[in-house]
């Protein structure tokens, strides 16, 4: 099966902390994603949000639009009033030819939530799982008649963190609700990332790839840190930069036929990790992973 490689602009810049490369220019970020090899990349805050803009800007650099991060609220909100307003994000996404949103549901409170010790967040009591498995399935569905699909974030400092989490939600929903499996929030929430893809495979639709580096790791879990205080700390990293051990989890995916994108995330300090050595070092290291692992690999057209 064939996938493309693409990567988050977080690695230039920051939308959560603009202090973590707010000054940054759009075009450094694409420009460098482009020179890194890379097929496409997901939007950012410094995108243009009207689509023939954005279809110029990424055009210009020869990227596709991989997909796009939004901040649910599915979970305080009814299916309509959520889908109209998350429609214009949809548009954008179809419109550029991005096949999947990457939704998070950052319900009470996510975004307080990350610079919160990793013990505080929020959860769902257990007699809510039943009714929030059937409403995001009808909002997902939504979402699929609409022409762009969900990708389901779990994330650390959401409703939805743990691998426990993850298969609730996957067994209380239907089809429509894909997976977005992530490997570093998996491990950094104390998951085991290749127990939790084993359990899903069959609905991981998007792919985001960071490493983690064990000692930052263990040092967030034991001091309990907000999530942005980890990032700082440098706990995440490029895909074959840490402790993960994507042979194995590629191969898997292989095997089971994905053939979507493979995304590299690793949200670092731009000042102490150089965005375009790790660009490179990110493309170069997942490539030649999913390679071996069987794949295809899509390059970027010139």
């Amino acid at each position: 099966m064939a996938v493309r490689i693409g990567i988050n602009p977080i690695t230039w810049s920051n939308d959560d902390v603009p202090a973590l490369g707010g000054d940054t220019p759009l075009e450094v970020c694409l420009s460098e994603t482009a020179e890194a090899g890379y097929a496409g990349t997901e939007l950012g805050g410094k995108f243009p949000r009207a689509s023939k803009d954005l279809d110029a800007v990424l055009a210009t650099y020869g990227l596709k639009l991989v997909s796009g991060w939004y901040d649910g609220r599915i979970c305080e909100k009814e299916v309509e009033e959520e889908f109209d307003a998350i429609l214009p994000h949809l548009t954008l996404l179809r419109d550029l030819g991005a096949k999947h949103v990457v939704y998070a549901d950052t319900s009470r409170g996510r975004h307080g939530a990350i610079h919160d010790p990793i013990s505080q967040r929020p959860k769902l009591a257990e007699d809510e799982w039943e009714s929030y498995g059937k409403k995001i399935t009808r909002l997902a569905e939504r979402f699929a008649d609409f022409g762009v699909s969900m990708a389901f974030h779990h994330h650390m400092g959401t409703i939805v963190e743990t691998d426990h989490e993850i298969g609730r939600l996957m067994a209380g929903s239907g089809q429509a609700v894909g997976l977005l499996y992530d490997t570093g929030h998996c491990v950094f929430s104390g998951g085991d990332p290749e127990t939790l893809l084993r359990h899903h495979l069959g609905r991981v639709v998007h792919v985001h790839c960071k490493d983690v580096r064990p000692d930052v790791l263990k040092r967030a879990r034991a001091l309990d840190m907000s999530f942005m205080g980890a990032v700082m700390e440098g706990i995440f990293t490029v895909p074959g930069d840490g402790s993960i051990d994507y042979s194995t989890l590629l191969g898997m995916l292989a095997d089971n036929g994905y053939s979507g994108w493979l995304v590299v995330e690793a949200e670092q300090d731009p000042s102490k990790a150089h965005p375009l050595t790790y660009a490179k070092m990110g493309y170069r290291n997942l490539r030649d992973l999913a390679l071996g692992a069987g794949f295809e690999v899509d390059e970027r057209e010139n």
